[in-house]
């Protein structure tokens, strides 16, 4: 049975790597492709909805398609753990699933790993991401997301050293962690952890060099497990087990 797929934001640049992935994907139809200006109606009867607008459309798409008890994949960024927690009340109750992926690439899901497996060992950790300047948020919602697992990773630990944490010039504070944005042309997507010690500092560099061709296999595991997930999972790391831990 193929599942009727409705692409919330499908005309971008994500939504169209996903349009296309779907089309690639037996099983899975696009069934309706809206924009951020589409009625929440348009979703009626899908078998999964899957949103690709922006962050502030995202949280009325992903309340509406809990209201009529649709599975819901998640690929807007600016989900953080505080507002992913305004809508896991309404998944539960409604027993359906929703599925927050902050990036469907899998080396950036190892990169985050790493960073939060060794956030333990060192007393001062930093993100610097880049992304184009089309990008209309900041922080990206893969900074957010690996901050959020490197504090986690050192809840035993105390807080991160943040040296003047009330200075603009210091970036935002994401979980206790400083996390610094650039957005110019040139680049496609750029992450670095930098984690540092009495005497050393450790990079974790992930980069997306070409194009945005490297989210397609993240994008064909999502859906199935998008489609029959019930709860709410955060991150690509939900449903594969990458071997060196991570926070749920």
């Amino acid at each position: 049975m193929t599942t009727q797929v409705a692409l919330v934001g499908g005309t971008g640049k994500l939504g169209g790597i996903i349009h296309r992935v779907i089309d690639e994907t037996e099983g899975f139809e696009v069934g309706r492709v809206l924009t951020s200006r589409s009625s929440v109606d348009e979703l009626d009867g899908a078998g999964l909805v899957v949103d690709a607008s922006t962050p502030s459309v995202s949280i009325d798409i992903v309340r509406a398609a809990v209201e009529r008890g649709t599975n819901v994949l998640v690929a807007t960024s600016g989900w953080s753990a505080e507002r992913i927690a305004l809508v896991r009340p309404l998944v539960e109750a409604a027993g359906t699933g929703a599925v927050f992926i902050p990036n469907f690439s899998l080396g950036s899901v190892l990169g985050s790993a790493l960073a939060a497996a060794a956030a333990p060992f060192f007393g001062s950790v930093e993100i610097i991401e880049a992304h184009r300047e089309t990008k209309i948020d900041s922080p990206s919602g893969t900074a957010v997301r690996t901050a959020e697992l490197v504090a986690q990773a050192r809840a035993d630990r105390g807080p991160i050293d943040a040296p003047h944490a009330d200075q603009r010039a210091r970036g935002q504070q994401v979980a206790g962690v400083q996390v610094h944005s650039l957005r110019r042309p040139g680049v496609v997507a750029r992450q670095d952890v930098i984690l540092s010690g009495a005497g050393e500092s450790l990079t974790i560099t992930h980069d997306t060099i070409v194009s945005a061709d490297a989210y397609a296999p993240g994008i064909r595991l999502s859906l199935p497990f998008a489609r029959d997930a019930r709860g709410v999972f955060v991150g690509l790391e939900s449903m594969i087990d990458i071997g060196i831990g991570h926070a749920p």
